[in-house]
């Protein structure tokens, strides 16, 4: 799935019911998710359109792979958000837990992590599992 198909999408990948092109995508073309919830589920709609620099860009750099590297074959079928601490308008670090769901090659799997976020010069940042 392309983000070009996305923008037609009735829902974004992330599960809230807003367009992808209103909801993930204008994350993903340059403004700043406001809570480290929205930064994850914009995270996951990443995964789900293949917008690896996006992933790499939101990656603290204190954590940051060289690469991400997505395999073509998975394709991203959920996302529940079941919980978290910390990560609103005003502060600096949060955590946010999901389960993100996906195929590969016809077999089912189930991302469970619970992950942690700074916010930095106004911008909030993945920096791995909690």
């Amino acid at each position: 799935m392309t983000a070009v198909r996305l923008r037609n999408a009735r829902t974004c990948p992330c599960g809230l019911p807003q367009p992808y092109d209103a909801c993930c995508g204008r994350f993903h073309r340059g403004s700043a998710a406001p809570t480290a919830e929205l930064l994850m589920r914009s995270r996951y709609a990443a995964f789900a359109v293949g917008d690896e620099a996006y992933l790499l860009e939101t990656w603290h750099p204190s954590t940051r792979p060289r690469h991400r590297g997505l395999d073509p074959e998975d394709r991203w079928t959920g996302l529940e958000v079941l919980g978290g601490s910390g990560g609103g308008l005003l502060e600096s670090t949060g955590t946010v837990e999901f389960r993100a769901h996906r195929t590969n090659r016809g077999r089912s799997d189930v991302v469970h992590e619970n992950s942690r976020f700074v916010r930095e010069d106004g911008r909030w940042s993945y920096v791995g599992p909690a």
